[in-house]
């Protein structure tokens, strides 16, 4: 026996400690849920957590962007609707004043109904906005025929994707009586009403073009969407592999732990009393 030095004591001291720093990095995993809490647990895994954190709230906000995209489309059609609806009537009032029976005086009075048509064409094609954004008309807004003059050159461009190449492009237009090429159309004359008819048709055919062009950027927006999620979901599952704790197979490690941490501790309880052994041997 020797006193000087206690070396079953000081091994048992030593796989204590090993075994209560084990129980403390498992119970930092299984309070906090991560696997990886510092580069020091996994730093190769941390690297790819983080990379993939990132791609995430790329995502994530790409499909916000997405959403924002939709309703952006939606208000415009829904501001081409009632444009639709306002040129249905007023080629219902050319047809109605290119009828031989009504004189100078009933034409007069539908012409005032186009008129005020008009002005609600105009007012939609300047004032329709998202969010602060024009929709339709400008000031610099070419003065012509319908489509392509009244296609503009501010395309809108919606991000939808975390990186800066995914992106969608929607060409936006200019609606007003002038850019629809209704400028000359009147409805106070035989002659002035049957003119208005093609060229009222030809503008209904072009805002028909402009909503169709709202509706396909909607349908991808949409599509783009489901596509976002999609991978969302796959990339938070690949994450969560990486860096979330196994609850059930750390918890196993910690009982296994402690089990050794108590009985580290007993044995150093029982080589210190081994050396009093050799104290009843002095007396």
């Amino acid at each position: 026996m020797i006193v000087r030095n206690n070396i079953p004591g000081i091994n048992a001291t030593r796989n204590k400690g090993i075994s209560e720093g084990k129980m403390k990095k498992s119970l930092e995993k299984l309070s906090s849920g991560y696997r990886i809490n510092r580069a020091g647990d996994d730093a190769a895994g941390l690297a790819i957590s983080e990379l993939m954190r990132n791609q995430i709230k790329g995502l994530d906000q790409a499909m916000r962007n997405c959403n924002d995209g939709i309703s952006f489309t939606n208000t415009g059609d829904g501001a081409l609707a009632e444009v639709h609806s306002m040129l249905s009537r007023m080629k219902t009032l050319a047809v109605q004043s290119a009828n031989g029976t009504y004189n100078s005086v009933a034409r007069a009075n539908l012409d005032k109904e186009r008129e005020k048509l008009m002005e609600e064409l105009d007012r939609i094609g300047e004032t329709s906005h998202f969010a602060g954004i024009q929709l339709f008309g400008h000031d610099d807004a070419p003065k012509g025929p319908p489509l392509p003059e009244i296609v503009a050159n501010d395309d809108v461009v919606f991000q939808v994707g975390p990186s800066a190449q995914e992106t969608l492009v929607m060409e936006r237009y200019y609606i007003g009586k002038e850019n629809l090429g209704l400028g000359n159309v009147k409805l106070d004359t035989l002659d002035n009403a049957n003119k208005s008819v093609p060229a009222i048709e030809a503008a209904i055919e072009a805002v028909s073009d402009v909503r169709a062009t709202f509706g396909a950027a909607s349908n991808r927006l949409q599509h783009a969407y489901n596509n976002l999620y999609v991978t969302d979901e796959n990339m938070n599952a690949a994450e969560s592999q990486i860096r979330d704790t196994d609850m059930a197979d750390e918890f196993t490690e910690f009982t296994k732990d402690n089990i050794i941490y108590q009985s580290a501790n007993a044995m150093a309880a029982q080589a210190n009393s081994t050396v009093e052994l050799v104290l009843n041997l002095l007396q």
